[in-house]
């Protein structure tokens, strides 16, 4: 394309994952026709509607703002061809575009998407990651197809996974990641090096959206495997365990590998009580609980729950 030209771009996001992305592409002085976002829905106590993260940024911004409540309505197809974008760019919207939408912008359609493709293709890439125990992730820059995550790729980059990281913090360093890669990929689009490679389709893993189940503590999987699942739903929708009939969100842990009598408990058996924190027995190894949240209470470190509750040696989590 001309390199005095700036693609006129349609912008398709709803998380955090995306606001950062969206705001790097204004500040550049791209020329943003709109911003695509899904629907306001009921949240709180008070089930007031909130706008996502994307669609509060893009009003902030000045910048006009569509919530369909399904992208391949006839009608919204249309606005989206009387807009005439060049490039669509697409960051966690949560929704997969209809091939009549893929069809309007001639530049392509870009998506931003939170792994190295084509592992842990689908919507929770940063949780599974966590949940699996990588040490690595990063950010692809890739062209939408058909099929979900599955299109060439443009560029990427890796992002180590701290072993002090969760959800929520290693989801904002990608965001960061993702604005960048998206500049870059307009850098190269402007100057006429931008290049495209098929994914390996037979190295494809997939990260399937969180059900609830996900969620909850398995007793008996490792007690790496444990710690990783708080890592990976912290900090929402928390990783949930059972205690006194009670739910228990937990927030910090820590593995223990050579707890003493672990091995001889039963999974899921509350082993010590100290300053600490709360040591639980696992499938292999212990669980030490430094933080958590009773039901309906706040969040608390396992100091101020033991005093609280008075947890004992022998109880049972499930």
């Amino acid at each position: 394309m001309n390199s005095e030209a700036r693609p006129r771009i349609l912008f398709f996001g709803s998380s955090e994952f995306a606001v950062p992305t969206l705001k790097r592409l204004h500040e550049a002085g791209y020329p943003i026709l709109g911003v695509v976002s899904q629907p306001p829905k009921p949240a709180g106590r008070g089930m007031q509607l909130k706008k996502t993260p994307v669609h509060a940024t893009a009003e902030s911004l000045g910048l006009p703002v569509w919530t369909p409540e399904r992208p391949r309505h006839p009608e919204f197809i249309e606005q989206v061809r009387t807009l005439a974008p060049d490039l669509i760019i697409l960051a966690a919207y949560g929704r997969i575009l209809p091939s009549e939408l893929l069809q309007i912008a001639p530049l392509g359609n870009w998506n931003l998407h939170a792994s190295l493709l084509p592992k842990y293709r689908g919507a929770a890439p940063i949780q599974y990651a966590l949940l699996n125990g990588e040490t690595e992730t990063g950010v692809t820059l890739m062209e939408m197809v058909a099929e979900m995550d599955a299109g060439d790729i443009y560029l990427q980059v890796a992002e180590p996974i701290c072993p002090e990281d969760d959800a929520g913090t290693l989801e904002k360093r990608l965001a960061e990641r993702a604005a960048e890669l998206a500049l870059e990929g307009l850098r190269q689009l402007q100057a006429g090096t931008l290049t495209r490679t098929p994914q390996d389709h037979s190295q494809a893993t997939y990260a399937p959206p969180i059900r609830k189940e996900d969620t909850y503590i398995r007793w008996e999987e490792t007690a790496v495997r444990c710690h990783n699942r708080v890592r990976a739903f912290s900090p929402k929708p928390g990783a949930l365990t059972r205690w006194r009939g009670k739910l228990l969100k937990l927030w910090r842990t820590q593995p223990l590998l050579t707890e003493p009598f672990a091995a001889e408990a039963k999974a899921g058996t509350l082993l010590s009580v100290s300053s600490e924190g709360l040591v639980v027995a696992c499938g292999e190894g212990a669980l030490r609980i430094l933080e958590l949240q009773p039901e309906n209470r706040a969040r608390m470190s396992a100091k101020d729950f033991i005093n609280g509750y008075r947890p004992q040696p022998g109880e049972r989590m499930e």
